[in-house]
């Protein structure tokens, strides 16, 4: 079996493994931040954080979110990871931001964080800040799904079909799902230009 064929059959597996109980409990949960006009703060490292920076488009302007995602303003990411610690980069942006119980975070993460392992601490202490305050937290996050699994109020998990491709396709099924989320009737206000010029 070729490896392209062999991947492509992983995400059948995966495709056909996903809890879509748990992704309309997560697009519930959005649509409640929505409704009691809270804002939508998107999380993620690495290829997640790029995900984030999509994703972000896709609720303001299908959803009618306001959203942001903090890994977009470089400046004070660097400046808060040099001045006082990657572990805190999150919480404390969005302390600045006034983080309350009407807001809500999206999470994009291949482990969800751990802190015994040290593996995205980041993500740990914004989701800790999050429910000190009452906001919501929603999920899309690999293997277990770590901390962000533990502590979410919704919580999708991409299944593991294989060990290997952990990453690629948690990052890939970020992509799928969100997508899935603001193509869903309880959050899609807004038309997408090439379905609109039918």
């Amino acid at each position: 079996m070729s490896f392209a064929k062999q991947f492509l059959d992983e995400v059948q597996k995966l495709v056909s493994a996903l809890n879509t109980d748990a992704i309309e409990k997560a697009v519930t949960e959005l649509a409640r931040v929505r409704e009691r006009g809270g804002r939508l703060f998107i999380l993620g490292v690495g290829g997640s954080a790029a995900n984030a920076s999509h994703a972000v488009n896709d609720f303001r302007k299908i959803c009618g979110f306001e959203a942001y995602a903090p890994t977009d303003n470089v400046s004070e990411l660097t400046a808060r990871t040099n001045d006082e610690g990657w572990a805190t980069v999150f919480s404390e942006w969005l302390k600045g931001s006034r983080l309350n119980a009407k807001d809500g975070l999206l999470i994009f993460s291949v482990g969800g964080g751990n802190l015994e392992k040290n593996v995205s601490p980041n993500l740990v202490s914004a989701i800790q800040l999050a429910r000190q305050v009452g906001a919501s937290v929603v999920g899309i996050v690999g293997r277990d799904g770590g901390y962000t699994a533990k502590e979410a109020t919704a919580c999708v998990i991409v299944p593991t079909v294989n060990p290997d491709h952990v990453t690629p396709h948690s990052e890939a099924f970020q992509a799928v799902i969100w997508h899935l989320f603001v193509s869903h009737p309880k959050l899609k206000v807004g038309q997408t230009k090439w379905e609109s010029t039918k």
